[in-house]
């Protein structure tokens, strides 16, 4: 049985090997596969380890002397590799650090508590001195001593459950465990409702002892563990002084409007995390009458109370000052041989709250395997015919910064010019592969994963893929979104949500985007994600780095290299039908005579028309034409920008893209046609005849760019790049 089941692996393998890619010519394919080859004999994982540890062996937040070193470190690198480094400053409202933190229970006896994580001697990482101690970025200031309430994960329909239960916040601390929403969220929610401060803390339920053994016997998080992070919400991503503009260097020539930190919607409250060892001192002395609803009790050995009870009193101190500071982004070109002007980007960002060994450096690592790896093709005369960026951000970690202003500086070209976008952050974080992206690029994650050996197997990586029991963990929380598989043999491919970098190219401007790797458990913004826990229970073979470098270079060199743009022109009419479906199903719950007929209708049309564009294509692929390629091209790279809507949301108008957004109630989830689920989310239909009409035009708007795309290959309509069905 055994020895079948190999013969059958070999020859799935075998049929991996010898498919067709999408894109290309015959005559082209052929030596695209020999380059391919080529470009995955390359790696190492002891390159993949050097990098890794050059960035992560000292803490780096964005805005810090040791962030800098990282930064020249990157650029160094690249320029060795042969790339055009180019380095963009943006001046950025950021926290100048924690600031005066401190928690400590006033009433029934005084105890400070814990805000640090513990030293390991084994863990040398865990003693240095630069180390910070718990915090969340964007805190108000405050010193308050009141009462408690438990929240549970602090969402808003764990606020609305309070006050039904009579249950009251106003002038108390907020206890709320991580999860179930963007930390931000849970203090946006909490200073509504009238709280005064707000701890929020990990508990063992979600990850803890409960899920095995703890840090640093195991992978879990153990007591004295904290999730730092950002808390900012507002209604854009990127600078929160200046919105929809790229936040250029104050001292530079051009002068940009910055708003007043007074007029932007900061929270007000002080807010901070802890570690699950001292949240219990406060749980456990919690001696409310009411006990928690069904599915708030958490994993520590009591009964969860709703309130603490006059007697218990918490004191909760944060001073944190915030200032204007600088940032880089720090972008490499490899520029293309045919066509500079068309561009495929990867990114990962390079600041982390302490090491950041899994999140994000792994990325980053595998990120500067891959200039050095192409650095060195292209030294042999075989660079891209498209050209390659690899981009690093900086000040993810605060709210996705530094690509968001970088997108703004750069939005008129990407629109333009951007094939793809290419997400990474912390890609190589175990050993369970996962991806999320837009239609259009589903198709060529998994014909990649299928040219890419997975380590110490007989296997690919898309056979790995296919026959994972354990999905990928990502601390990159916002890419976990589910997405219908269009056949029984395609592995699940998710929806991006928020969360990560992705964010400004793909939902503001309009690029392609995807987000790919490989996950495990992590102590997610912690101290302890070092070089220690990576080497111990991430991989001590540093062998994933490499295989993911593999997947990230064929993709990039298959988009680089087709002929016509390899984009899956035919997920959008399946998607589409899907997600309308929901949204139809959302509105119907309220609303019940409501019908999204004349969407599916578009769709139906939509779907005849990617059909015949997607015969043309293989029909002008197979016949080895090529004089009209450059313009079919620029059609295809106008695809995605029919979704995109300089309305925007109601919810936030930077959020142009009417296909996809971040849930803007979770702050990670993916909003699947966002202006229809807003419009849901508020129980109203007063928007819907606008919205449908938006929704029609841009699902006509993309039909009707196929159809010019079938036209130019017919011999009609050429050099035409819009049009309208």
């Amino acid at each position: 049985m055994k020895k079948e089941l190999l013969s059958g692996l070999l020859l799935l393998a075998g049929a991996a090997q010898a498919q067709n890619l999408t894109g290309f010519t015959p005559a082209r394919q052929a030596s695209q596969l020999k380059l391919e080859t080529e470009f995955r004999k390359a790696q190492s994982p002891a390159v993949y380890r050097k990098h890794l540890e050059a960035l992560t062996s000292a803490p780096h937040v964005a805005g810090s002397p040791e962030n800098e070193r990282v930064r020249d470190y990157i650029a160094e690198t690249m320029r060795k590799a042969g790339w055009q480094v180019d380095i963009y400053p943006h001046d950025i409202y950021l926290p100048k650090g924690p600031g005066d933190v401190a928690v400590e229970i006033v009433q029934p006896l005084r105890q400070p508590l814990n805000i640090r994580e513990y030293i390991f001697p084994e863990d040398k990482y865990s003693l240095d001195k630069r180390l910070m101690p718990g915090w969340n970025a964007y805190s108000g200031s405050g010193d308050i001593t009141a009462e408690v309430v438990y929240a549970n994960y602090g969402r808003k329909e764990d606020f609305e459950k309070l006050k039904q239960l009579g249950i009251s916040v106003q002038g108390k601390i907020v206890l709320a465990r991580y999860g179930g929403n963007f930390r931000g969220y849970k203090a946006q929610h909490a200073q509504a409702a009238g709280a005064a401060g707000v701890i929020i803390y990990t508990d063992p339920a979600d990850n803890g002892y409960t899920k095995g053994f703890t840090f640093p016997e195991g992978p879990q998080p153990s007591e004295s563990v904290i999730q730092r992070g950002s808390l900012l919400t507002v209604n854009y991503t990127g600078d929160p002084l200046t919105p929809f503009e790229p936040a250029l260097p104050v001292d530079g020539k051009v002068k940009v409007k910055r708003l007043d930190p007074k007029d932007v919607a900061l929270h007000k409250i002080p807010v901070t995390a802890l570690p699950y060892g001292s949240a219990v001192d406060i749980l456990k002395q919690m001696t409310g009458k009411q006990a928690v609803p069904a599915g708030w009790q958490g994993g520590l050995p009591f009964a969860y109370r709703l309130d603490g009870g006059q007697g218990l009193k918490v004191r909760l101190k944060v001073q944190q000052e915030m200032a204007i500071t600088r940032i880089y982004e720090v972008v490499g070109t490899l520029a293309g041989s045919e066509f500079p002007d068309e561009w495929i980007i990867a990114g990962c960002h390079y600041d982390a709250w302490a090491y950041g060994s899994t999140d994000p450096n792994s990325g980053t690592a595998m990120l500067l395997g891959l200039t050095e790896s192409l650095g060195k093709l292209a030294k042999n005369g075989q660079r891209p015919r498209r050209t390659i960026k690899v981009a690093h951000w900086d000040a993810e970690e605060f709210g996705v910064i530094g690509s968001a202003e970088w997108a703004e500086q750069f939005r008129d070209e990407l629109t333009q010019k951007a094939v793809a976008y290419m997400n990474f952050d912390a890609a190589v974080s175990g050993r369970a592969f996962g991806a999320s992206a837009s239609p259009s690029l589903k198709k060529l994650i998994i014909e990649s994963t299928q040219a890419v050996d997975y380590p110490d197997s007989n296997r690919t990586l898309y056979q790995q893929w296919m026959g994972q029991t354990t999905p990928r963990q990502s601390s990159t929380v916002g890419v976990a979104s589910s997405a219908p598989a269009v056949a029984a043999q395609e592995p699940s491919i998710g929806n991006l949500g928020g969360g990560s970098d992705h964010i400004g190219p793909y939902m503001h401007v309009g690029v392609p985007s995807l987000s790919a790797g490989v996950g495990g458990p992590t102590l997610y913004h912690s101290t302890y994600d070092d070089l220690f826990f990576y080497h111990k229970f991430v991989d001590s073979t540093y062998k994933m780095g490499p295989m993911v470098e593999q997947l990230v270079g064929t993709m990039s060199l298959r988009l680089a290299n087709a002929d016509l743009l390899p984009y899956d022109l035919s997920r959008y009419a399946h998607d589409l039908a899907v997600h309308i479906k929901a949204a139809e199903k959302a509105i119907k719950a309220y609303a019940p005579s409501y019908s999204a007929e004349g969407l599916l209708t578009a769709v139906a049309d939509l779907k005849k028309s990617a059909e015949a564009a997607e015969a043309a294509r293989q029909s002008f692929l197979a016949n080895g034409q090529g004089a009209k390629a450059a313009e079919l091209n620029k059609i295809m790279l106008q695809l995605e920008q029919s979704f995109i809507d300089k309305k925007g949301m109601a919810f936030g108008s930077w959020y142009r893209s009417l296909y996809a957004s971040s849930d803007p109630y979770s702050g990670y989830a993916s909003w699947m046609l966002p202006g229809l689920l807003y419009e849901a989310s508020i129980r109203s239909t007063a928007n819907l005849p606008d919205l449908e009409k938006r929704y029609l035009a841009a699902i006509r708007s993309l039909s009707g760019k196929l159809d010019l795309f079938v036209k130019n290959i017919q011999g009609s309509g050429a050099g035409a790049v819009g049009g309208s069905r």
